[in-house]
C-alpha cells in the first residue's frame, strides 16, 4: 500500500502544499481538514492510525514520548519528524522520496527524522 500522510497541526503548511504540488497523486491530509486543532498528541496519533496515515510533524519535544506510549498498545503507521529549520524545499524532497521509494509498511511503528530518515524510536 502506498504511503499516505497526515500533517500535524504544527507542520509548516508550505510543506503540505509543496508536496501535493509536486505530485498530485500523493495523499497528504492537512491538519485543518483533519480538524486537529486542540487535539493532544495521543488523539492525533490515534486519528493517524485510524486513517492509516504517517504523521508528519515538527514536534520533537513531546511527540516521540507520546508515540512510545501510544505504540505500546496500538499499531501506528509511523511518525516523520521534520526540523523547523530544515529548508522547505528539502523537506518536500524528502517526503517525495519517502512516497516514491517505500510502502506504508516500511514506516509502521517507527519515528524517523527527515531528511536523514534515521530511526529515533522503534516500538
Amino acid at each position: 500500500m502506498k504511503v499516505r500522510f497526515l500533517a500535524d497541526n504544527d507542520l509548516n503548511k508550505a510543506i503540505v502544499r509543496g508536496v501535493v504540488r509536486c505530485d498530485s497523486r500523493i495523499d497528504f491530509r492537512s491538519a485543518h481538514s483533519a480538524r486537529l486543532h486542540g487535539l493532544d498528541d495521543s488523539a492525533v496519533l490515534a486519528l493517524a492510525a485510524e486513517d492509516s496515515r504517517i504523521l508528519v510533524s515538527h514536534d520533537f519535544h513531546t511527540m516521540p514520548a507520546h508515540f512510545r506510549e501510544f505504540a505500546r498498545e496500538h499499531r501506528s503507521p509511523g511518525v516523520l519528524l521534520i526540523a523547523q529549520d530544515l529548508p522547505v524545499g528539502r523537506a518536500i524532497d524528502s517526503l517525495l522520496l519517502v512516497w516514491e521509494g517505500s510502502v506504508a509498511a516500511d514506516w509502521e511503528n517507527r519515528v524517523c527524522l527527515v531528511p536523514s530518515l534515521a530511526t529515533l524510536v522503534m516500538a
